[in-house]
């Protein structure tokens, strides 16, 4: 940054007729801001992981936007960009207190963080970083065993959670809507483990990342997502197997923070909004399939009795 700051301004022996026509005059004529730069490579493993600012760390100025936070391929041979992709949440790269999505297809690969701070500001207020890796999601708590019988009050075991923003983690049973409608606010993560009908091994979901991004499949019963990260899922996608995908149909539908909607979609396919907005509330609900008619019985066939030989004279006799 120095040496562009160096190049820029007038030199200062040169005539005043000699400064380009369309330069203004003034002490802010050619002025040039040299910022504080600090980058760090970071080499990952194959896997999907996060890079977000820590929760406390002090937000960036809110008109000059530092500090400011990129996540880039490294230069090089170990930038290697067919095996790293980088997705924000901002379409110009800055992650201004949101996250990177940075999957690494054939690692170890590594990346670019920098920060760019004011001159003013001191190096305390840089923002802290944490990488999260994505593909390897804790796992929930098995739910608890469902009495064969149940008193009429006690609160039914949640079959659907999942973790919003600025509240925690909310539940419901299948059929309802996990979230609130119309509140503004996103899921980060959620979990599914029916109770009734479908088995928590029959069942199985993703959550959307991004535009074409989806997080590993994740077994019935344990968590997709995040907590805590501020970084919002954009869908859901959702599959029955074994018994339960012979014998049940999967939909599921979901509004965003954008105020659209969608679905309800069959099971496979991927619930998100066109403007892949947050995921703000979702629904689930199983539909037995119509059991197969059985062929219809053919009429039995009557016995066919032999005719008895009539006896009598021949012609003639």
């Amino acid at each position: 940054m120095s040496d562009a700051a160096a190049a820029v301004p007038h030199p200062a022996n040169a005539p005043h007729d000699a400064r380009p026509a369309n330069q203004a005059d003034g002490p802010a004529a050619g002025r040039v801001a040299e910022l504080r730069v600090s980058g760090n490579l970071m080499t990952l493993e194959t896997g999907l992981f996060c890079v977000f600012p820590v929760p406390g760390s002090p937000p960036p100025d809110p008109t000059t936007g530092l500090p400011g936070v990129r996540v880039s391929l490294a230069p090089g041979l170990t930038s290697r960009p067919d095996a790293v992709k980088i997705s924000t949440f901002r379409e110009d790269g800055w992650l201004d207190g949101t996250a990177a999505l940075v999957r690494v297809i054939d690692g170890p690969a590594q990346v670019l963080v920098t920060i760019y701070q004011s001159p003013a500001q001191s190096r305390d207020a840089a923002p802290r970083l944490q990488v999260m890796r994505l593909d390897t999601p804790a796992q929930a708590a098995p739910p608890a065993p469902r009495p064969p019988l149940a008193p009429v009050a006690e609160t039914p075991v949640p079959e659907a959670t999942a973790h919003v923003q600025a509240t925690g983690d909310v539940g419901g049973q299948i059929g309802d809507w996990i979230g609130t409608r119309g509140s503004g606010k996103w899921i980060e993560g959620f979990g599914i483990s029916p109770t009734a009908l479908i088995a928590p091994t029959d069942i199985e979901y993703q959550g959307v990342l991004g535009r074409g991004w989806l997080s590993p499949w994740v077994e019935g019963g344990k968590f997709c997502g995040s907590r805590g990260m501020a970084l919002p899922l954009l869908g859901i996608k959702i599959r029955l197997k074994g018994d339960a995908a012979r014998d049940f149909d999967c939909t599921y539908s979901a509004t965003f923070v954008d105020g659209t909607a969608a679905g309800p979609v069959p099971a496979g396919e991927s619930c998100e909004s066109e403007s892949l907005s947050a995921l703000e509330a979702f629904q689930i609900e199983f539909h037995q399939k119509a059991a197969a008619a059985p062929p219809e019985a053919k009429p039995a066939l009557r016995p066919v009795r032999a005719k008895t030989p009539v006896r009598g004279r021949a012609r003639g006799a």
